[in-house]
């Protein structure tokens, strides 16, 4: 799978954890494949409840880690509601501070709870000495809410709904945003091509070629764009050449 993403051009995938066993499985990644893979680390909001006090301890010790780059995937999720919404909200402010406690963005699951996500990260100073506090990925907010958590100092990242026209507000979001606002995902293994097709880092293709048809340019011009929008957001860690658009096999 690795090998077919470096060869459709991908040159930097971050890999998040939504647990502590998965947390540590992205550091492993990462470091075994440091070429492409970057970690991030977190809590997902379906698990906010299960972590004890000794948990978060380690939470913190795996956060620090050379290979982790970010924070998540944190957040809300007031759709499925596998965790109470007070634990939830408890859990996203833990790792607020650990990310600013470590110096690094944020990775922001947003389900079915726009203003209660919003209200906590625009209150949030971000990591210092950051130039972004955090991405806010799957966005399925509007364009009012996604220039406003811009202006905050956030990224607004896509995976392929937002090729179904009922994602308008995605769809909006990603005419009216500057290029350098914008990151293309997979959120693998969910939101794939089709049932009988695997998602995989190769779906960006696809991801990036309609946010291109959106915003009326070019699938490189929006590779182009994200790259950018990494390396501000991973500050310290390089991520190579440019990627190299070309026609999506998955």
């Amino acid at each position: 799978m690795l090998d077919r993403a470096r060869r459709a051009g991908i040159v930097r995938i971050v890999v998040p954890g939504w647990d502590l066993a998965s947390s540590e499985a992205a550091i492993a990644l990462a470091e075994q494949h440091p070429d492409l893979l970057m970690a991030a680390v977190g809590v997902h909001p379906h698990h906010a409840a299960d972590p004890d006090e000794a948990g978060w301890a380690r939470l913190e010790a795996l956060a620090a880690e050379s290979s982790v780059v970010a924070i998540g995937e944190i957040g809300l999720d007031f759709f499925r509601m596998l965790a109470p919404a007070e634990a939830q909200r408890e859990a996203l402010a833990r790792q607020l501070e650990l990310a600013r406690r470590v110096g690094k963005p944020v990775l922001v699951h947003d389900r079915d709870a726009h203003a209660a996500v919003t209200e906590a990260l625009l209150g949030w100073g971000g990591p210092p000495g950051r130039a972004l506090r955090g991405v806010l990925h799957c966005f399925s907010g509007d364009p009012a809410m996604a220039e406003a958590h811009v202006r905050a100092g956030y990224l607004v990242s896509v995976a392929l709904p937002v090729a179904f026209r009922s994602s308008a507000g995605p769809r909006a979001a990603v005419a009216a945003l500057d290029a350098a606002a914008i990151l293309v995902e997979t959120d693998a293994p969910w939101l794939g091509p089709g049932r009988d097709i695997r998602n995989e880092p190769t779906t960006c293709l696809r991801v990036a070629a309609e946010v291109a048809r959106i915003r009326g340019t070019d699938p490189q011009t929006v590779a182009d764009g994200a790259r950018s929008a990494l390396e501000r957001l991973v500050v310290g860690h390089s991520t190579a050449a440019p990627a190299r658009i070309g026609p999506a096999r998955s």
